[in-house]
């Protein structure tokens, strides 16, 4: 048996043969010349009918997506034509460069630029690379690269995948998802997460296998290994078996002294919403609302916003729904709100701090909020992304006090939201702590990439002990004030103990890891779930406060997990 370690993202056990990510499109030869008859401008043209050719055909994929595959797929359809990646080659083809290598080089060019800012526009890195592969297959006329068909069920394993091609991923096809690079908070790991897929990111060397290798995938180990022998069999076998027992949730998580701990889900949309309240979520943790700004050269109108944010708020009458305001900059640039041309955009003007350059599209974003709340029973919160200070969570709940808002609140995503977390819960009624950037601006560690990947981790005990310092600025006041968990940390079974027993209010994920949790931590007190807890914090690294905690939790192995 020969094992590739890697890091764990999406828990299961699977035995299946290995497809191959098809090898990316080659590489336009260095120098390489306009064909003889053909003009800079007819050139430049077809350029521009390629990028408007991708750009479609990821819309239309989008249009098909739900969720964070429907994120991702317009994201990705924006930056194919993107002005800086389009210019860039248009100059070169004036010039005399092919269009195929002048695409090329501006899209490395873009690349480097967006990787060299760090954050979250390095996340952006990746998907120039894979556009630009999709215009020059299409300048070339042969298929764009992608999922490789197959009649049977695979495991799908690449060096890393785009996020184009992981928002398309058939879950009936692909048994499980391996990749040699990425990290846990990369596109392959979140959609894999959602999709309910096993899945190892980091697991140096598994591209070099060949098709058709058989192979055991174990998500929550982190590991996979090839020419599996009988023992491992049998863990698939029993995780078969298991499995069925984590298919449904019943609708309530609890501890097993009955501590209620609310189970949520993360949301993008109505379609989103529908399926997590068939699936038992007890309210929204997190309403994403960029899907409606996106793609657009101008602000939605407020009836249009309404309408969107109604459908989410009708699949869950009576129950609390928590919407974050518009999350734009940085890896979501919207041409009416955000400049492009930051140096870094990942510190610099998003979230909540547009409204210092462009005033007035949030508070028609609070007033739509407001008429969609009027029209609908559901229990309506609402949080500003990037808060830094009191003064700034201060103002965030007078304008919402104005809009008819009654339940301000803020991300907790900047460590300084965390440190000083009593002063900003004076002014609001609850926070939510976004973990995946919580730990990326704690670490400064990018989380895209796959060297980084054991830093760029909520297990981290100073992601922890931020966590904990939120908590207790809640308490601080005598009345404490809720706080939730809405990023991927919540659907972490182990994790989602430990932040229980910090005392995190109510847990929100991907709807498919609800039943996990759940079935977890209804096998916990609180009491242990305290002692967990501290057991975490007192940890000297990530990868021993998770293993220590594992080692307390057997229902984990039981269940695969």
């Amino acid at each position: 048996m020969q094992n590739f370690p890697g890091v764990g993202v999406s828990p299961g056990r699977i035995i299946g043969t290995i497809r191959q990510m098809p090898k990316p499109i080659s590489e336009p030869p260095a120098g390489e010349q306009l064909a003889e008859g053909t003009t800079a401008e007819e050139a430049t043209a077809a350029l521009k009918a390629a990028s408007q050719s991708v750009h479609d055909e990821l819309k239309a994929r989008a249009a098909h997506a739900i969720g964070d595959g429907k994120a991702v797929l317009e994201a990705t359809a924006l930056m194919a034509k993107d002005t800086m990646l389009i210019k860039g080659a248009a100059k070169l083809v004036a010039r005399g460069i092919s269009s195929e290598r002048a695409i090329w080089e501006s899209g490395s060019s873009v690349s480097e630029m967006l990787h060299n800012l760090g954050g979250y526009m390095a996340e952006r890195a990746t998907d120039v690379l894979d556009v630009r592969a999709r215009i020059v297959a299409e300048l070339r006329g042969v298929p764009a690269p992608g999922i490789p068909t197959s009649a049977t069920p695979f495991v799908l394993v690449a060096e890393d995948l785009a996020p184009a091609d992981t928002a398309t991923l058939d879950p009936n096809k692909v048994l499980a998802l391996v990749t040699a690079g990425g990290g846990p908070q990369s596109h392959t790991a979140i959609i894999a997460r959602s999709l309910g897929l096993p899945a190892v990111v980091a697991a140096v060397g598994v591209d070099e296998l060949q098709d058709g290798t058989e192979v055991y995938v174990d998500g929550a180990a982190g590991t996979i290994t090839a020419a599996p022998d009988d023992s491992l069999r049998e863990a698939a076998t029993a995780w078969a078996a298991t499995a069925s027992l984590l298919a449904e949730f019943s609708g309530t998580g609890i501890t097993a002294d009955g501590h209620l701990v609310p189970l949520l889900a993360n949301v993008g949309g109505g379609k989103d919403a529908e399926a997590a309240a068939k699936l038992g979520a007890q309210g929204v943790g997190l309403f994403r609302t960029e899907f409606c700004f996106l793609e657009r050269d101008s602000e939605p109108s407020v009836e249009e916003q309404a309408a969107a944010y109604k459908s989410v708020f009708d699949a869950f009458p009576g129950k609390k729904v928590v919407l974050r305001t518009l999350d734009a900059g940085a890896d979501k640039p919207l041409p009416f709100l955000t400049d492009s041309t930051e140096p870094n955009p990942a510190l610099g003007v998003r979230g909540y701090r547009t409204d210092f350059t462009t005033p007035g599209v949030l508070d028609r974003q609070l007033e739509a909020i407001a008429l969609a709340e009027k029209q609908s029973e559901a229990d309506v919160w609402v949080m500003a992304p990037m808060i830094s200070t009191a003064e700034e969570a201060a103002r965030f709940a007078s304008m919402c006090s104005d809009a008819g808002i009654k339940t301000p609140g803020v991300m907790v995503e900047v460590p300084s939201a965390a440190l000083t977390a009593e002063a900003i819960l004076r002014e609001v009624g609850f926070a939510s702590l976004g973990t995946n950037d919580l730990t990326q601006y704690a670490m400064a560690a990018d989380r895209q990439l796959g060297p980084l990947a054991n830093l760029n981790t909520p297990w981290q005990p100073a992601v922890l002990r931020l966590v904990g310092l939120t908590v207790e600025g809640s308490r601080a006041e005598g009345n404490a004030k809720p706080v939730g968990v809405c990023g991927e940390a919540a659907a972490d079974p182990a994790l989602a103990v430990v932040l229980t027993g910090l005392g995190v209010t109510t847990l929100s994920m991907t709807a498919r890891s609800l039943a996990a949790v759940a079935a977890v931590l209804k096998t916990v007190t609180l009491a242990e779930a305290k002692e967990l807890a501290k057991l975490a914090l007192s940890a000297p690294s990530a990868t021993e406060a998770r293993n220590w905690v594992r080692e307390k939790l057997p229902v984990l192995a039981e269940l695969g997990l």
